[in-house]
């Protein structure tokens, strides 16, 4: 009954036709931004909130969530199209989707692409609609030794996204672990591989890390192509209606994802990369035909992207019942709260109960909205594919630079991303995934820093990583993962080999 009442209460405060147009445009908003490389939904929060001052609360909150759902999903499009994720959530949704891509199936892609976003943001507003208070509670579990565990987990993913060269996927991971831990160390200020220059006492950020890594590896790669004759590519340009014969065969894998995406957005200080990673780890682990991701399989965009967009909604539960930001985004919306007079905590959830069902009831609005944007858009965004090499590259290194600057509005990362694309241009040369290293990059702060803090809470004892039952099932479960990817790799490598002899012969 009581759930009733504060979802009628929800409903009512979307009678203003104000709500329905703000929250649109958020939408549109954060569709635009997140497709931009480097211009995410991070940079849209922040840029718009200051403007929703002058808003009732209800209509502030409809635009900012729009923005936030948006911008998730449309990191997906340059990532399916250029090989440059909008965000660093979708820096996974890479590695299928511009296989696709590159076999003329992008608007394939990007419907499959929308519509799972939509389905994994939708099950988790749904979901987090009847247990938010039990989901909350869940933060309170967890602490360092946890989201070392976790971390850790995420690593697992080394073995999934390696390929079939699994020691030099392990070095790439390696690589960017080192380059996670240039900089100041969190814990005790220490500087490491700075070779005593300023500018590199703050690290490397996630923004200039990924699009370096990620874009403009790719230009250097595709730049040696330009002039060179070759086979053209048959590109997709016609419209992709959604099949529910696309979901129906992988169902248990869009419902895994959608899980992951839940639980891991639930967890503070973990987001949509992890859960990303992992949603895409457990879908190759699961597949009958393990050996066709990496070359544009659909179940690996559907597995990214429905994790991706159901962290949105679990990120609101420790953001709501807990006052804990899980990301960047969510410290935005943590501001934006406060601004318009209401405090999260444990305590939200009792004095503000209309606003909770507000917030689920609009997340599910706008994955609707964004999801009718992205498949009209979907008809036009692959046009870009017809721009030739020697004009689609120069744009694509202007706005590499443009998202870079606006994100910390610094001279020097715009040096920086030169310097990473070069090093990454160098290592695919060699054979190197950028996967494993990007994988690495984003997991390396949340894993030294808690590994650090665990160490220093026990006293340097490292029986505390596996004292509570919650990191001992997570060490279990990467351990199991691991093991099976590594099976599984090597009757791949096996079945190759014999494919390859039996070609000998012949």
């Amino acid at each position: 009954m009581e759930l009733l009442t504060n979802l009628t209460a929800g409903f009512a405060h979307l009678a203003s036709p104000e709500v329905w147009i703000f929250m649109i445009l958020g939408v549109l908003v954060g569709i635009v931004f997140g497709a931009i490389p480097g211009l995410t939904a991070t940079t849209a929060l922040a840029m718009f909130t200051p403007l929703t001052f002058a808003l009732s609360k209800y209509t502030a909150f409809g635009f900012l969530l729009g923005v936030y759902c948006g911008g998730y999903y449309a990191g997906s499009i340059p990532a399916i199209l250029i090989n440059t994720p909008g965000a660093p959530g979708n820096a996974a949704t890479c590695v299928e989707g511009y296989p696709m891509r590159e076999k003329g199936q992008a608007g394939k892609a990007l419907s499959l692409s929308v519509t799972s976003s939509m389905m994994g943001g939708i099950f988790s507003a749904l979901v987090l609609m009847l247990f938010a208070p039990l989901i909350g509670e869940m933060g309170y579990l967890f602490g360092a030794p946890e989201y070392f565990a976790i971390a850790m987990l995420g690593m697992t993913c080394l073995a999934g996204v390696s390929g079939k060269d699994l020691p030099k996927g392990i070095a790439s991971g390696l690589l960017g672990l080192c380059m996670a831990m240039i900089g100041q160390d969190a814990i005790t200020g220490m500087t490491r591989f700075t070779f005593g220059s300023v500018n590199m006492m703050a690290g490397i950020s996630l923004i200039p890390g990924l699009i370096g890594l990620f874009a403009l590896t790719e230009v250097f790669a595709k730049a040696e192509q330009i002039g060179k004759k070759k086979e053209e590519i048959i590109t997709d340009f016609t419209f992709y209606k959604p099949r529910l014969a696309d979901y129906i065969h992988c169902k248990w894998i869009l419902f895994k994802s959608c899980l992951i995406g839940t639980v891991i957005g639930a967890i503070p200080g973990t987001g949509p990369t992890i859960s990303a990673w992992i949603a895409y780890n457990e879908a190759k682990r699961s597949s009958k035909h393990p050996e066709e991701y990496g070359h544009g399989a659909a179940e690996g965009i559907i597995a990214c992207e429905s994790s991706n967009n159901a962290v949105t909604g679990g990120a609101m539960i420790p953001l709501t019942t807990l006052g804990i930001p899980g990301d960047s985004v969510t410290a935005i919306l943590l501001g934006a709260l406060m601004i318009h007079g209401m405090t999260p905590g444990v305590t939200f959830v009792t004095n503000y109960p209309d606003m909770l069902y507000f917030f689920f009831i609009v997340l599910i609005i706008s994955n609707l909205a964004m999801w009718a944007f992205g498949l009209l858009g979907s008809k036009f965004f692959p046009y870009i594919l017809a721009v030739p090499s020697s004009i689609l590259f120069p744009f694509v290194i202007v706005l590499c630079i443009c998202g870079v600057y606006a994100s910390s509005a610094n001279y020097y990362n715009l040096f920086l991303i030169v310097i990473i694309g070069a090093v990454g241009f160098l290592l695919v040369k060699a054979g190197f995934s950028m996967a494993p290293m990007v994988l690495g990059f984003v997991l390396g702060s949340l894993i030294e820093t808690n590994f650090q803090r665990t160490l220093i809470g026990s006293s340097m004892d490292p029986m505390a990583f596996i004292e509570s039952p919650l990191s001992k099932g997570i060490w279990i479960a990467a351990v199991v993962l691991t093991s099976w990817m590594l099976v599984k790799n090597r009757k791949s490598n096996a079945s190759d080999a014999k494919a390859a002899k039996k070609e000998l012969k012949k």
